[in-house]
């Protein structure tokens, strides 16, 4: 079995193509070859499908396959726009049998209706423009699919993280080591809300053992799924399985996340990622992701993921990126509102 995957070396696509490679797949990554190596065995494509010509990418990857075979499965990790999976169409249309677009959670409605999210729930989400392009990448695929059968399954991931950042809530935009910094040194940290909202993390591992089994799965084209873990905690849970683990008392400041969008100054995208995504109870129903893969299950517990993560970001000093910009707009905020 072939497959090619557009990117291929990001948080949930890493942790994909190891299984993959594991699993026998006959596996291509086309990106711009910056990570080479990561991966031994992967066939590299090397192009940069943003700004290269479509038809040009194409003739490339024809002469890959020796102008006859056609890759069983194409995924693209890096689309978020229309215009980026409608040149995926003209690339890939007729040269796979199963087109994966790579969506989000994120585009389920906003505020919901119902804490319980399945595939039936509405997609609409006024409050991040992120999530309305995700949307309207669905709809160009799945009107492909309707007019001229275009083979596309559509996956959506929640919250899902691996063993290179800790999965917070706010954060700055270089990672999660400033968080933990500010545990360790004594500060108090900034949490959303009262804390108390629940919320869904999928360990990336865990998400690469339910997404190889659509590959190829004649049984997932046309159809639009989430895969996530099963387990709901808190974000008071979270915070504080990350100071257990770094041994430190927990210090935290809550704050809503209307008025943390506000004290942003336009620096971080608080009304996107927290009001429009992780500052709303959700509780995902995983129902079609197990019909169509019966044997998956979330392995990973929530604890022992974060603890694994902050282990491996504890012993790896280039994940440890300082962010004193954020560090400094958390000590401004809890002065302002403290």
């Amino acid at each position: 079995m072939k497959a090619l995957f557009i990117g291929g070396t990001g948080t949930i696509s890493s942790a994909i193509s190891r299984l993959a490679l594991e699993l026998g797949w006959e596996l291509y990554h086309l990106n711009r070859g910056s990570r080479k190596g990561e991966f031994a065995g992967v066939k590299q494509i090397q192009c940069d499908i943003r700004t290269e010509d479509a038809g040009v990418i194409r003739k490339k990857i024809e002469s890959e396959l020796g102008g006859k075979e056609k890759f069983d499965v194409v995924a693209d990790f890096i689309g978020f726009v229309p215009d980026h999976v409608s040149k995926d169409f003209d690339i890939f249309n007729g040269l796979c049998r199963q087109f994966i677009f790579i969506s989000s959670a994120s585009v389920y409605q906003k505020p919901l209706s119902s804490y319980l999210v399945t595939e039936s729930t509405p997609l609409s989400n006024p409050l991040w423009k992120y999530s309305r392009d995700k949307i309207a990448c669905e709809e160009f695929l799945t009107g492909k699919y309707r007019d001229c059968t275009f083979p596309v399954t559509i996956i959506r991931p929640s919250h899902t993280y691996d063993e290179r950042s800790v999965p917070l809530g706010v954060h700055g935009s270089k990672g999660s080591w400033q968080v933990l910094k500010r545990m360790m040194t004594g500060k108090s940290v900034i949490i959303h809300g009262d804390g108390t909202s629940l919320w869904t993390l999928t360990h990336n591992s865990d998400f690469a053992r339910a997404f190889v089994r659509l590959m190829g799965n004649i049984h997932a084209i046309g159809e639009a799924l989430h895969i996530t873990s099963d387990e709901s905690v808190t974000w008071n849970q979270i915070y504080q399985v990350i100071a257990d683990t770094l041994n430190v008392e927990l210090k935290a400041f809550h704050a809503a996340s209307g008025t943390l969008e506000k004290l942003s100054e336009g620096r971080y995208d608080f009304q996107g990622s927290l009001l429009g995504d992780k500052a709303n109870s959700v509780v995902f129903d995983n129902t079609k992701i197990k019909r169509l893969a019966p044997d998956f299950c979330a392995k990973v517990r929530v604890d022992e993921g974060i603890k694994m993560t902050v282990a491996n970001v504890l012993s790896h000093p280039e994940l440890q990126t300082e962010d004193v910009e954020f560090d400094q707009w958390c000590d401004k905020v809890i002065k302002t509102l403290g």
